[in-house]
């Protein structure tokens, strides 16, 4: 019933229960599963999981954080590692100039790199934007043959319909359901049907009423339903959409 375009299950703070977790998708509804990689470790563990269980599909890329720590060779790698058919995307990828933990011009190399694998190989990119919107656009527009989502989206209509009009997709988390999400509700409405996902971000990034705790894909209800009020549709169609619209982005059958 649920899709979870974006999570990290490979993280350490699901070391303890992480077996435990996933089993428990099923009976909650939750079907299918994206894990979003933020480095070669990550990647392969991501799809190391995506053997594992059946429903888990993986994302393979850098994060814009670790990529001070790419060489000449990691694309290659990269590469190879998206030959796997659970592998459904570059990611995640981009820019994040809010932490500053890889030099920008590192950054916006190593993003640029990863487009271009990403149009060699034909898949599709996630794209991780904080602080950078300016050089994200601008780097985007470089690769506008290629389809890609901004992930957590937060930002406001008019930079929404600049994505949208590129033929991208945008997501949404928990951050949606917070009292101080402004923006969100006027771009909830206005997407087009069917250029929207849900995602949990997790462990990040709990909705409302779980606000601090470790987030997990059993929360993706309360984020479908926050969709659902916006739109003024049920829940139950909120859910159906924001599936279709996951699985046609990763080509999933």
């Amino acid at each position: 019933m649920y899709f979870d375009t974006h999570a990290h299950y490979d993280d350490k703070r699901f070391d303890e229960d992480r077996g435990e977790i996933l089993g428990a998708m099923e009976s909650a509804g939750v079907t299918l599963i994206l894990n979003a990689s933020s480095g070669l470790r990550s990647s392969k563990l991501s799809l190391e999981m995506s053997d594992k269980y059946p429903f888990v599909y993986a994302a393979v890329g850098v994060h814009p954080h670790d990529s001070k720590e790419m060489t000449d060779d990691t694309v290659g790698q990269l590469e190879r590692l998206l030959v796997h058919p659970k592998a459904k995307a570059v990611g995640e990828i981009g820019l994040d100039y809010h932490y500053d933990f890889s030099p920008r011009d590192v950054q916006m190399k190593r993003f640029r790199e990863q487009m271009e694998l990403a149009r060699r190989i034909k898949k599709p990119v996630i794209i991780h934007e904080r602080e950078a919107l300016q050089d994200t656009l601008e780097i985007i527009r470089e690769f506008s043959d290629l389809l890609g989502v901004l992930h957590c989206f937060s930002g406001s209509w008019e930079t929404a319909k600049t994505i949208i009009d590129m033929g991208w997709y945008l997501s949404f988390t928990g951050v949606i359901t917070f009292k101080n999400a402004r923006k969100a509700p006027e771009v909830i409405e206005k997407i087009p049907a069917d250029r929207i996902m849900i995602e949990t971000d997790c462990p990040y990034l709990a909705p409302e009423p779980m606000r601090g705790k470790r987030n997990s894909s059993l929360y993706l209800p309360y984020i479908a339903e926050k969709i659902a009020q916006i739109r003024g549709i049920s829940l139950e169609e909120a859910a159906a959409l924001t599936m279709e619209n996951g699985k046609r982005f990763f080509g999933i059958v």
